[in-house]
């Protein structure tokens, strides 16, 4: 995508005030609200970006313990997530959002000494310090997303969305390896209308196998907040629709995704 650190960064402290918005006046019993993620309250998305903000930075200050903890975690099972949000369940919304800002400019920090490719443990393969920034950076908007569909909050698109369908796009062979099925050669191409109307493009531009649409539905179908049937998305060609449904942009065991219907349409008030 040829953008720089900083770019990424201010995105990221963009993106992390709409969530904190979001929640500001969050009371505990607000915070404890269900959320679309089956067993996820608010507090349980938030705690979650705290706790992998954390973890973020401690790859980037202290990668031999970030490993360490990583192995004692995965040996916790595959549900650690779940475990963690559970540990936090106690937390009242000041603590939570306390939390969340505490990590979230401590990882910034940290990360605006670092260079872009530097490479940097997580609970996968190792990736760059920019595809770290970047993968918090979707983190953040997709959790974001199952908080504004629990408080009924549309939130207004903008063009970071590119981060998102970005790492969307790059992670179609990890989504294939992750469901244990071949990577496959044949091509797709992605073509998206951005919210500023500008066009982004991936894959070669004859390929049969294509995925075109709004990218914020795209962005909703890779981070797994809605099923494809439930977006704008045409999707043609036997690889691409293989790969649309089983589709993750982030780390971890294969999601459940959601199933058809199960989540309104974005709407409500903004």
């Amino acid at each position: 995508m040829g953008v720089s650190m900083d770019q990424v960064l201010d995105d990221l402290v963009a993106e992390s005030r709409v969530l904190q918005a979001l929640v500001a006046g969050l009371d505990d019993t607000g915070i404890a609200a269900a959320t679309p993620a089956e067993g996820w309250s608010i507090r349980d998305q938030l705690t979650h970006l705290a706790y992998f903000d954390e973890t973020a930075t401690l790859a980037a200050t202290d990668p031999e313990a970030f490993r360490r903890e990583a192995a004692a975690l995965a040996g916790r099972g595959d549900d650690f997530p779940d475990q963690v949000a559970a540990e936090h369940a106690g937390l009242g919304a000041g603590a939570v959002r306390d939390w969340f800002a505490r990590a979230r400019t401590a990882l910034v920090d940290t990360f605006r000494g670092i260079e872009p490719r530097t490479r940097l443990p997580w609970y996968g393969p190792d990736m760059s310090a920019l595809s770290s920034v970047t993968a918090r950076l979707m983190e953040t908007w997709a959790h974001g997303q199952d908080v504004a569909d629990a408080l009924g909050i549309l939130r207004e698109p903008t063009d970071r969305l590119r981060h998102v369908a970005h790492l969307g796009v790059r992670t179609a062979g990890f989504a294939f390896t992750l469901n244990g099925r071949p990577v496959p050669d044949t091509p797709v191409r992605v073509e998206l209308d951005a919210p500023s109307g500008a066009r982004w493009e991936w894959g070669p531009a004859d390929a049969a196998d294509r995925v075109t649409g709004p990218a914020l539905d795209f962005c909703l179908t890779v981070t797994q907040r809605r099923h494809v049937s439930d977006t704008a998305l045409q999707v043609t060609g036997p690889v691409a629709t293989e790969w649309i449904s089983i589709a993750q942009a982030f780390a971890g065991t294969p999601g459940p995704g959601r199933a058809p219907g199960a989540v309104p349409p974005a709407g409500g008030r903004t």
